[in-house]
């Protein structure tokens, strides 16, 4: 059986190809014994690399004649593509049937009849999803996946599996130039682990309330027989789900809940933890993964894990198994005695959390905290006093000037250097870089053997991991 959308489809184009989420879909497609063809305007590592070792060569730039020659039955066309984008403009004028990334989802899992498990909220997505997945992989469910990320159990930000769960991060982003709904909106979710709300995307919602409505929109499409496992640490969740007619079962690392984390050891290899359900032990754990957050993460997961039927000693399994997520405190290296970490934090909470769960991976070394506030929620000034607080478990913070800040409304833009002056006045140690290479240079002068740098950004940072490297490589 097929899904309307994709009947008589053979030959899929994707617009935006080599953004995280896309390049993903474009293997799964490509899995799923589709002909995929693809255009970016940046083609670069790691997504280019992906792309070529799938078989899979993006046009560049975007033009009308790339058409002519994917000659497709299909465009997707990915949510940073602009209404008056040159291939855009020639899908409308040559009438071809167009969809967006999370329709097409939605039509895959349609076709299958997959059981949607969809994971939402500000936080922490990448890695409860990546983790639910590894879960049901150890216990021999053989799920489907579509992650903004790299878990390393898988090595790409899809799986095709023959199981009946689809297991897929649920973005609240708008969906494309032609859908400004959220995109998870599409994944028909039949279970839900939802992280938590706090404001984010503020290129897209006005205000919490308004952020706050993605996520209602969320639970009531959750079916009655359906479940939702909903994080406690934040007050607004549960009202955010009181509508939803499922079952709902709530978890915390910090807060009372139906599932808490008891006996909680945090360290270098990890943490160790027992996950209890409403007061009774359910399942003793190791997670190879640093931090308080990420034991929150594992939490949403075992409780939607047991709701999908697995027992404690399968969970216990996948969650020792579990090999992490690219960019999500990952060490790309070592060279002078310093260790470089790459993280996705964006979010004061996730920068604070991040800086909490390093320091307890590395303890008795001095921890740089070095952040690009490149977001479009992060370079306004709507979390400006948070982050002035969110570096104080740090040793040292290096603040660099975000590139892109003339995109903001002057009224609305956050200040770089006033952020630096409000950690230092907090006691910790600041600098302010005005780009990624003076960040790299003044590191390189500053830090000595047994330094942990970790640089937080939720883009590319201008290779700043790999140029800090090379310098201390060279210096040494």
């Amino acid at each position: 059986m097929t899904a309307p959308l994709l009947d008589g489809a053979r030959r899929i184009h994707l617009l935006g190809i080599c953004g995280t989420g896309m390049g993903a879909l474009a293997g799964l497609l490509q899995a799923r014994g589709f002909t995929v063809t693809g255009s970016d305007e940046n083609v670069y590592p790691p997504m280019s690399d992906k792309l070529a070792q799938w078989g899979i060569h993006p046009f560049s730039p975007y033009a009308a004649t790339n058409l002519d020659t994917a000659r497709p039955d299909l465009v997707v066309v990915g949510n940073v593509i602009r209404a008056v984008n040159a291939e855009a403009v020639a899908v409308r004028e040559r009438s071809l049937r167009q969809a967006s990334f999370p329709e097409t989802i939605g039509a895959l899992m349609d076709a299958e009849k997959k059981h949607g498990v969809v994971v939402a909220g500000t936080h922490g997505k990448t890695t409860t999803t990546s983790l639910l997945a590894q879960i049901l992989v150890s216990a021999g469910r053989d799920p489907s996946l579509l992650v903004g990320g790299v878990p390393g159990n898988f090595g790409a930000g899809f799986r095709e599996g023959r199981g009946s769960h689809f297991v897929i991060e649920g973005d609240e982003y708008d969906t494309a130039y032609f859908d400004k709904g959220p995109k998870f909106l599409h994944y028909r979710p039949r279970t839900v682990v939802f992280t938590g709300a706090e404001f984010d995307h503020a290129d897209i919602y006005r205000d919490l309330p308004h952020y706050e409505s993605a996520f209602r929109k969320l639970f009531a499409l959750i079916p009655a027989d359906g479940f939702a496992a909903i994080c406690t640490t934040y007050a607004n969740t549960y009202a955010i789900a009181a509508d939803a007619t499922c079952r709902r079962e709530t978890y915390s690392a910090t807060q009372p809940a139906d599932w808490q984390a008891a006996d909680l050891l945090l360290g270098p290899q990890g943490a160790a933890f027992t996950a209890t359900f409403r007061g009774t032990t359910w399942v003793t754990a190791k997670l190879p993964a640093a931090g308080r957050h990420n034991v929150e993460n594992a939490l949403g997961a075992i409780a939607a894990a047991r709701a999908l039927g697995l027992s404690p000693a399968e969970v216990a399994a996948g969650l020792s198994s579990f090999a992490g997520v690219k960019r999500r405190q990952e060490l790309r290296g070592e060279a002078s005695g310093i260790a470089v970490i790459d993280d996705f934090a964006h979010h004061p909470t996730a920068v604070r959390e991040t800086i909490a769960a390093l320091k307890a991976a590395y303890p008795r070394r001095r921890l740089w905290a070095v952040f690009e506030p490149r977001s479009n929620t992060a370079m306004r000034k709507i979390h400006q006093a948070e982050y002035g607080h969110a570096f104080a478990d740090a040793d040292v913070a290096v603040i660099v000037a975000p590139s892109a800040i003339a995109k903001v409304p002057e009224a609305e833009r956050g200040d770089a250097a006033q952020l630096a002056k409000d950690i230092a006045r907090s006691g910790v140690e600041c600098h302010l870089a005005p780009t990624p290479d003076a960040a790299v240079a003044l590191i390189a002068a500053l830090a000595r053997q047994g330094d942990v740098v970790a640089g937080m950004s939720n883009g590319g940072f201008d290779g700043f991991h790999e140029k800090l490297l090379n310098t201390l490589r060279s210096r040494s």
